[in-house]
């Protein structure tokens, strides 16, 4: 008899690609499933039953209103996160809204020299670890959700983001 493992669960991405050169889903579509599968599987995370996050894929115009909206910098930035869950409170199904600007992204990752599609999945995965309550506001948080980024990241096959670029 083989013993059975109950799988991780699922976050489902809805995804709206509002501007930005972000091409044809079937371009970025498994990359983004791939990622949110990786920090579903996170053992140290609560993953509701049917958890969902909206996704949106945009450009430096709509990021910048958005970061000067609600965190009261008019600036670009390359992702932004909205968690629906109070800060005390577990996620629930709803996980809420992460926004990643296409030009931020892409500038990013070639000063860097870095992989447009590793970038951007590291801009993924920190994403939604804030929808799941974690934060860089102190040195300690800063330590514990890089550490996690860059296990979420190398078990998809993706170099330490925090590391030296590599030409």
């Amino acid at each position: 008899m083989s013993a059975t493992t109950n799988p991780a669960p699922a976050i489902t991405v809805e995804a709206t690609v509002e501007a930005g050169d972000w091409g044809e889903e079937a371009a970025w579509r498994p990359l983004v499933e791939r990622v949110a599968a990786a920090v579903a599987a996170r053992p140290e995370l609560i993953v509701p039953e049917g958890a969902e996050l909206s996704l949106l894929l945009t450009d430096d115009a709509h990021v910048r209103v958005l970061n000067r909206t609600w965190r009261d910098q008019d600036k670009p930035t390359n992702v932004l996160s909205f968690p629906a869950a109070d800060e005390d409170d577990e996620p629930g199904p709803l996980l809420g809204d992460v926004a990643v600007a296409r030009e931020t992204t892409a500038r990013e990752a070639a000063d860097e020299g870095k992989r447009f599609d590793d970038h951007f999945a590291h801009l993924l995965v920190h994403g939604l670890l804030h929808l799941f309550g974690f934060d860089h506001e102190t040195d300690a948080e800063a330590e514990e959700m890089e550490a996690l980024e860059t296990e979420i990241l190398a078990g998809l096959g993706i170099a330490d983001p925090y590391g030296e670029a590599i030409d």
